[in-house]
């Protein structure tokens, strides 16, 4: 049996029998913003009460979607709530594994498509008001504290971010790093070929005085109560000072499956070391590389993307020899859940 099919065999076995004990309810939305110009498409997972038969959500042809049950009536009572925040060039359906997983087990999960950074949207002038992102979240959180009968009501001092790759700098960025586009210029002139580094140049934040001076500025939303890092980029711009100072607890998972542009050691393990050792959390999963934190692919959807954008079909690879994706899926939401419901106080 191969990865793909026993991928798929796990996520079978797991996800139905999941949905009908905690049912899991969606709910689609579009955020307006006239003074910026920069509507965000929103989605919601929450834990919900209804027999409804669920549907999936974010299936295609290429990823495998997960189960909920579209506009369903909210569960009672207070919930823990978590923000997704998207990779460079991805997009909300990318997490749905996370977010699924997450709400069964009764948090209510937002995440929001970046413009400018998302598969759908490549906006260059989106895309380089970098500071954006996590004015996006925040915007996201302001969404679902206003509209509890929509999504549930929220626990407010259990409110979390969570990101993978650029949306893993958005995390720690919301939460009190500051970001020193100088710093970070210096060292990409040391590690050019780190994909922060190459995404960076792409987007340009820094190319003007005044998105310099915002992608400097002070980006903390205090409600966040803690983050978690999925083999983000973009740290080694990150202050030493303000990492330090950080009060808010962060899990960092990095991929241990090395490559050019992706080095656990240049990225999360470097970010970790510099961050409060009595509330950071560092864990490295040698099978996973940086794509194992994305949703699992269909048996033939690496050739399909193939197809359309050769070289991008590694996006459906894990680490060689690596266990099925949906076991690295798995521990990862152990990872998160335990960190979670230990560490919810700022």
């Amino acid at each position: 049996m191969n990865t793909a099919v026993r991928a798929l065999f796990l996520l079978c076995l797991t996800t139905p029998a999941l949905a009908a004990e905690s049912p899991v309810g969606f709910k689609t939305a579009t955020l307006p913003d006239a003074l910026n110009k920069r509507p965000l498409e929103l989605v919601v997972w929450y834990p919900a009460t209804t027999t409804a038969t669920p549907e999936m959500i974010a299936d295609n042809p290429v990823f495998i979607g997960a189960l909920a049950v579209p506009d369903a009536p909210p569960a009672s009572g207070e919930h823990p709530l978590v923000v997704l925040s998207h990779g460079y060039g991805g997009n909300w359906g990318k997490q749905v594994w996370l977010a699924s997983a997450l709400a069964q087990q009764g948090y209510i999960v937002a995440a929001v498509n970046h413009p400018g950074t998302t598969s759908k949207d490549r906006s260059p002038v989106a895309a380089a008001q970098l500071w954006q992102r996590p004015a996006d979240v925040s915007r996201a959180i302001d969404a679902v504290l206003a509209q509890p009968k929509q999504f549930g009501a929220v626990t407010r001092s259990r409110i979390a971010v969570a990101g993978h790759s650029l949306g893993g700098w958005t995390a720690l960025e919301i939460a009190g790093a500051r970001f020193d586009p100088d710093l970070f210029s210096q060292d990409c002139s040391v590690h050019s070929k780190l994909g922060g580094c190459i995404g960076y140049q792409e987007m340009n934040p820094a190319g003007t005085p005044a998105g310099k001076a915002q992608l400097a500025a002070d980006l903390r939303d205090k409600r966040v109560t803690a983050v978690v890092s999925l083999d983000l980029g973009l740290s080694r711009g990150m202050t030493d000072a303000s990492l330090a100072a950080l009060k808010v607890p962060v899990l960092v998972i990095a991929g241990g499956v090395p490559s050019e542009d992706m080095d656990a050691r240049l990225e999360s393990a470097d970010l970790a070391r510099r961050l409060p050792t009595a509330s950071t959390k560092y864990v490295e999963i040698n099978d996973a590389n940086h794509f194992s934190f994305m949703s699992i692919c269909k048996p033939g959807g690496m050739a399909l993307i193939e197809e359309s954008s050769p070289g991008d079909g590694m996006i459906c690879k894990d680490g060689e020899g690596a266990r099925p994706r949906a076991v690295i899926h798995q521990q990862v939401v152990a990872l998160i859940t335990g960190f979670l419901g230990r560490r919810t106080v700022n």
